[in-house]
């Protein structure tokens, strides 16, 4: 080394790096399993729970079968009873009947022979005597008295017969089926045809079949339950079961759902006259929808929201309570996070505050949708009071002004009814309005569509398409309400409708007529 010079650091060789590269492989292996290794645990933690819960089971299932089993031989054992005591009835009646008749007939032939037995006495004294100067009056007399004799008047033929056979009875064939009597058969399970089944328009047609033919079984029960999680059902579930009994058929199709959740399980069993089989092998159906909140922490505070319900308030809507709801977490404006409806805050759900922005303000009487629409078609309802003075309904970009009112910007479209002074119902976009020359529903359909730019709105009952606007989006755009003097109810976790499907696959192979505002 020349004399003053630095010493020399060696740079890390290649054995290092090839060192650190293979622990980090050996970490991402040791951390993958980790999370075998968990999610295992966590399936012999529920397979414990279950198997528990069967214990638990077969002792309340046995001891109810072993009464029901002693509850059936004794309504037996009482019908036999009440079948020998009408048979023993009927042969004392028999009897007693029989006796009564053979006794008066006897009696009356016992006084006929009596009667006879003297007539014959009296006969034979005459005859000896028939030296005698009467005897020919005596003889007359005899004659006449055999002539009304009442042994010539009697039947001797018994009037009933001593024969009981036909009171008997015969047991043997009931004791060979008593005998060959056995636990009345289990039905089998059902298998649920995924093929078959299907989901749409917030309905779940479900298919099924029987393994083997069964004639004895009467009904099936079908059990349903909403989930967020997919695959297999879990053993620990916070959503009820909710159960569907006498069904004759083998399907079944569940109508008017809110698919608020992103999966639902289902089985079913079959059951005979006495006893229900097993559950089918449950299986999981998705049941995609648009599923949103009303964001309550920047509404108008003239707008006083509970749930998917608005209602304008013209004290104020009492800022400070709902602060202090927010607060304490009791509140509808809590942040979305919190909510019991989802487990996992979706990354389309809208944070709380829409990033601190203010509320709508001034004129403004806005509330919109916590669920960002960045792609995919959607669809949701909403019913309003006919009495408002004034109600919107549409969609807008989350950077919709504090001040602005729908579709008086370019940063938001809707439908438009004012009943304030002059009724009218128009279609609005950055300030342009269109007359809509449609009945007004009650309830409207919202459907839009990202990618292609169609948001259309319908008459929620009847399907009439009442405006569609083509546009460009290019921002994620969030569902938004007006209402002033008045109130309004929103329906979410709707799938969109078939109908409306096919209308709007016509309605995207013709140009739109409300160009103008778009």
């Amino acid at each position: 080394m020349p004399l003053g010079a630095a010493p020399l650091h060696p740079s890390p060789g290649p054995e290092l790096g090839a060192e650190a590269l293979k622990m980090g492989d050996q970490k991402d292996a040791l951390r993958k399993i980790i999370t075998t290794l968990a999610m295992k645990n966590e399936e012999i933690q529920n397979f414990i729970y279950a198997l528990k819960q069967m214990l638990q089971n077969v002792e309340v299932n046995s001891t109810k079968v072993q009464e029901d089993l002693e509850g059936e031989f004794q309504s037996l054992f009482s019908l036999l009873d009440e079948l020998k005591e009408g048979m023993l009835m009927k042969i004392k009646q028999d009897r007693a009947s029989r006796t009564y008749e053979l006794q008066n007939q006897l009696a009356a032939c016992t006084k006929a022979l009596e009667s006879s037995e003297e007539l014959l006495e009296t006969a034979n004294q005459t005859l000896e005597g028939a030296e005698n100067h009467d005897f020919n009056q005596a003889a007359k007399q005899i004659k006449d008295s055999v002539t009304m004799a009442p042994a010539f008047r009697l039947s001797l033929k018994a009037k009933v017969s001593d024969n009981m056979s036909h009171l008997m009875v015969d047991f043997t064939q009931e004791r060979r089926m008593l005998q060959s009597l056995k636990f009345l058969p289990v039905p089998s399970a059902p298998e649920i045809d995924m093929a078959e089944s299907l989901v749409a328009d917030n309905c779940v047609a479900l298919v099924w079949r029987m393994p083997d033919e069964d004639s004895k079984i009467d009904h099936y029960v079908l059990e349903y339950r909403k989930t967020n999680f997919e695959g297999p059902p879990r053993v620990k579930e916070d959503q009820p079961w909710m159960v569907i009994e006498g069904i004759k058929q083998t399907e079944y199709t569940l109508t008017g759902l809110k698919f608020d959740m992103k999966y639902m399980n289902f089985r079913v069993k079959a059951c005979n006259k006495a006893v229900a089989g097993e559950f089918s092998e449950p299986v999981t159906l998705e049941t995609r929808a648009f599923m949103f909140r009303l964001d309550a922490s920047t509404c108008h505070q003239n707008l006083k929201v509970e749930e998917l319900s608005v209602e304008w308030d013209a004290m104020g809507g009492k800022v400070q309570d709902i602060k202090t709801r927010e607060k304490d977490g009791k509140g509808r404006t809590a942040s979305p996070v919190n909510s019991p409806a989802r487990c996992v805050q979706s990354p389309k759900r809208m944070p709380s505050a829409r990033g601190g922005r203010d509320r709508f303000t001034a004129e403004s009487y806005t509330v919109l949708g916590d669920m960002l629409i960045d792609g995919g078609d959607h669809y949701w309802e909403v019913r309003y009071d006919r009495d408002s003075k004034a109600f919107g309904v549409g969609v807008a970009y989350r950077t919709l002004g504090k001040f602005d009112q729908l579709g008086k910007t370019s940063s938001s479209w809707c439908v438009h009814l004012n009943n304030w002074l002059q009724v009218s119902f128009t279609a609005k976009h950055n300030n342009k309005a269109k007359v809509l020359d449609v009945p007004v529903p009650d309830c409207i359909g919202i459907y839009c569509n990202f990618h292609e730019g169609f948001l259309s709105f319908y008459n929620a009952q009847t399907k009439q398409l009442l405006h569609t606007f083509k546009a460009k989006f290019t921002q994620p755009v969030l569902p938004a309400f007006m209402v002033w003097c008045g109130s309004f109810h929103v329906y979410s976790g709707l799938q969109v409708p078939s109908t409306v499907k096919c209308l709007q696959k016509r309605n995207s192979t013709t140009s739109s007529s409300n160009a103008s505002l778009t």
